[in-house]
């Protein structure tokens, strides 16, 4: 089978052996084509249009062909919507051809939201090889774990020889170095084979620092009023903001299209700023919508600071009438204080009254819906979120950002006792949210993973002293200065690596093991009462700020009851009565009691009441 997503932007082959070039460029008066294939070179004159485009069909371009747009005469660029970047992100792009992949994964339709079980990585550090090819080696690892859907970290082609992702400048040409297009669809495709759903992070608030050219020849994609933290905002509710729209709109169905994804990630949309109707998050759903047929799943899913629940709405069938789910950090960061006591940065907004703050959070998804932030200036953050169902609400105990933004990027293995991070653990694998795990996280993976970049000497050294001065707020590093890792350097991105060898250990093994039982017991009792989910229903108890329990009422009638003790003295003086069958406790004797007093430490248990198990 082939696909092609037929796009309005770059360079796309003519059937009869030619190719036609189109590149937005509303500030030069003059674009040429320099291209090169087989030996023979040639520079062609570029038509202008009114409306800033200039496009050239030519004779005789097939796959393969490099080409430069040669901006006024003097600077060459590469194709903003480039396919592929063989030379990195100030080389030429390649013409690709994608009908020459054979896909085969016809039959392949998805599977649904309510199913997913995320895990979040990233390609570089994930194997020794660090390539599309090595992930790919990994994928009966996921299946045997119990993982539904892979999520790749940015896969846009950035600057120099390892990065994040976050610094891409090329967002339809996928990283050369971690092989060529058809090597990624081969990932995808041998997902599928094991019915394992592929994710991709996505960003659409910014540029990366380095490769990118649309400042000279568009400064129309750009807002000068208000920049990101990252670069300068993209500019989507100016009169001229049309194609900068259709620019981001079409990335998106690229890669739904194209390369099979199942669904995308949209980096910090907090960062977006568009006050225009529809709101670009809004008009890239609706696309997607209307371009994947009916039966087929494909999910939408957010980073969002603001905890926005406006775009988690849901039709009157349960279906997301824009985003299926957003990261909850919520979740995480309550979680995180409870078991490691750290206040520092957003840590500190959970700090007074942990667990009241984890309850609402478990129960509602969000536990900032219009209150003020400390950690903010104080200003209001989020809006209600108790009508929306839990698998609206990604949660997670480790990823990307909560490992690699701290002063030594270390796990949280490392900064709380092994107790403790199973019992938060369990809280995540087991509540009724779609569950994500960061590389490494299921065997305990004691590898760091700091940030990574590789820019050019001036751009490094801002790059380091930026990361130095967000680093000196955390807590620790004063005395970890002298371990601290150069963001710039080769080592830390080889810090990042997993060992693959840590699973012959027995510790790493066992900790498997658990993940392992978790997600078969997710699979089998939680996941069917998952589907048709329309609204949130469920009711929190704190216990002295000791105990939480939180009762979600699921499809078929039925009922999940957590009892958490998220502390390391346990809890005293309270009588709990447990509902339904235990399905999975870290105190599996104590907590089949017909009543929980006396709870030990880090303690975490669910139940699970069913009409069919009364009746029995």
């Amino acid at each position: 089978m082939k696909r092609r997503h037929a796009m309005p932007f770059g360079a796309a082959l003519a059937e009869d052996g030619g190719a036609e070039f189109r590149l937005w460029a509303p500030a030069a008066p003059r674009v040429d084509l320099h291209c090169e294939a087989r030996g023979e070179r040639a520079t062609l004159a570029m038509p202008r249009g009114d409306d800033g485009w200039h496009a050239l069909s030519v004779a005789r371009a097939p796959a393969g062909t490099l080409y430069h747009f040669v901006i006024d005469g003097d600077l060459a660029v590469p194709d903003p919507a480039s396919r592929f970047q063989p030379r990195d992100v100030h080389g030429p792009s390649e013409l690709i051809d994608p009908a020459a992949f054979d896909w085969p994964d016809a039959d392949w339709r998805g599977r649904p939201w309510h199913e997913t079980v995320l895990y979040e990585l990233h390609v570089g550090a994930f194997t020794p090889e660090g390539s599309y090819a090595g992930a790919a080696k990994k994928l009966d690892h996921f299946a045997e774990l119990g993982v539904t859907a892979i999520e790749l970290m940015p896969v846009a082609e950035a600057p120099g020889a390892r990065n994040w992702g976050y610094d891409g400048v090329f967002a339809f040409a996928p990283e050369h170095r971690y092989g060529r297009p058809e090597e990624l669809k081969r990932l995808v495709a041998a997902a599928h084979a094991r019915n394992i759903q592929v994710f991709l992070d996505v960003v659409f608030n910014h540029f990366g620092p380095e490769g990118n050219y649309l400042g000279r020849y568009a400064p129309q994609f750009f807002r000068d009023d208000q920049p990101t933290p990252w670069g300068a905002a993209i500019d989507f509710e100016r009169p001229q903001s049309r194609t900068v729209r259709d620019f981001f709109i079409q990335n998106a169905l690229y890669w739904i299209e194209e390369f099979h994804i199942d669904g995308l990630r949209l980096d910090a949309v907090h960062a977006i700023l568009d006050k225009s109707q529809p709101h670009i998050l809004e008009e890239i759903a609706e696309a997607v919508c209307s371009a994947v047929p009916p039966e087929r799943h494909v999910h939408l899913v957010l980073e969002n600071d603001d905890n926005a629940a406006h775009f988690l709405a849901r039709e009157p069938d349960g279906r997301p009438r824009h985003y299926a789910a957003q990261w909850s950090d919520d979740i995480h960061h309550a979680l995180h204080h409870l078991v490691t006591g750290e206040t520092a940065g957003h840590y500190g907004d959970f700090a007074d009254a942990p667990a009241t703050r984890l309850g609402r959070a478990l129960a509602e998804g969000f536990a900032y819906q219009g209150e003020h932030s400390r950690h903010r200036g104080g200003r209001r953050r989020g809006e209600p979120s108790a009508h929306l169902p839990p698998t609206a609400f990604v949660s997670f105990l480790q990823n990307h950002d909560m490992v690699g933004n701290r002063a030594l990027s270390e796990r949280i293995a490392a900064t709380a006792p092994a107790a403790a991070v199973r019992a938060a653990a369990a809280t995540v694998l087991l509540a009724p949210f779609p569950p994500l795990l960061f590389m490494g996280e299921e065997w305990s993976a004691p590898q760091p993973f700091p940030f990574f970049c590789d820019f050019g000497p001036d751009l490094a050294n801002a790059v380091r002293a930026g990361r130095r001065r967000e680093m000196a707020r955390l807590p620790g590093f004063g005395g970890a200065a002298a371990r601290w890792t150069d963001p710039v350097s080769a080592t830390s991105f080889e810090a990042a690596k997993l060992d693959w060898s840590r699973l012959a250990q027995p510790q790493h093994r066992a900790w498997l093991d658990f993940y392992r039982a978790l997600l078969a017991i997710r699979a089998r009792e939680i996941v069917p009462l998952l589907a048709g989910l329309t609204r949130g229903r469920a009711e929190r108890w704190v216990h002295a700020e000791q105990v939480l329990e939180v009762r979600w009422r699921l499809a078929q009638d039925a009922l999940l009851h957590a009892v958490l003790a998220l502390t390391p003295d346990g809890a005293g003086g309270i009588a709990i009565q447990p509902h339904g069958r235990l399905l999975f406790a870290t105190a599996p004797d104590f907590a089949a009691a017909r009543t929980l007093r006396e709870l030990p430490p880090w303690f975490a248990a669910f139940y699970l009441d069913t009409p069919e198990a009364v009746a029995a």
